[in-house]
């Protein structure tokens, strides 16, 4: 499957889909969809993942802005991508 963005390109500056309504839940959080009517359950480092996405961050950047925001040994590049291509396949992020 031929990817429509590039989690590891420097030019990509992912972000947040118009609309999304954030609520905390005791497990995680709710991000409702209006444009869509969806309801995603993310937990609370997917949801740092998808703050990050404001058009200002490059992709490439976000797994060592996540090493010092948890005070990681070393910065989660895989789980980042992971994240961002399952944020990209809900519709969340662009």
């Amino acid at each position: 499957m031929e990817d429509i963005f590039a989690p590891n390109d420097p030019g990509w500056h992912p972000r947040a889909a118009e609309g999304l309504e954030t609520h905390e839940v005791a497990d995680g959080y709710i991000i409702y969809q209006r444009d869509r009517d969806h309801v995603h359950y993310l937990n609370q480092t997917a949801v740092i993942v998808l703050a990050l996405c404001t058009g200002k961050n490059c992709a490439t950047e976000m797994p060592e802005l996540l090493r010092s925001a948890f005070g990681l040994a070393s910065a989660p590049v895989a789980e980042t991508r992971d994240c961002l291509e399952r944020l990209v396949e809900e519709g969340l992020i662009c």
